[in-house]
């Protein structure tokens, strides 16, 4: 809240700290750590990301309460469909899923 009622600017090691940032790196490896996390995000059902995505620009703004108790579409599609299913049964199994993106 300080931050916001301030506009006091912070540094990456205090971003890191309060949450705002997952990971602080040398800008000598800054191309590969984005690279990195590209790649675990691509790694996770496009769905999800997509509705994940979604519902943060939907709730951007709104007050955790108020973000919390919306019912989001995308949440709702994600449930219904078939990458879903792929991810309970891979668990299940103790399998990498395969998605599909449907």
């Amino acid at each position: 809240m300080a931050m916001l009622c301030t506009a006091k600017p912070i540094d990456a090691q205090e971003a890191y700290r309060v949450g705002l940032a997952n990971e602080v790196v040398a800008a000598d490896q800054l191309m590969e750590t984005a690279e990195r996390w590209a790649q675990e995000i691509c790694l996770s059902a496009p769905l999800g990301v997509q509705a994940a995505k979604e519902v943060a620009r939907l709730g951007d703004g709104l007050s955790v309460e108020a973000a919390m108790s919306q019912s989001y579409e995308a949440i709702q599609r994600v449930r219904g469909s078939e990458d879903s299913k792929e991810g309970r049964r891979a668990f299940a199994d103790k399998r990498a899923p395969q998605w599909q993106g449907r």
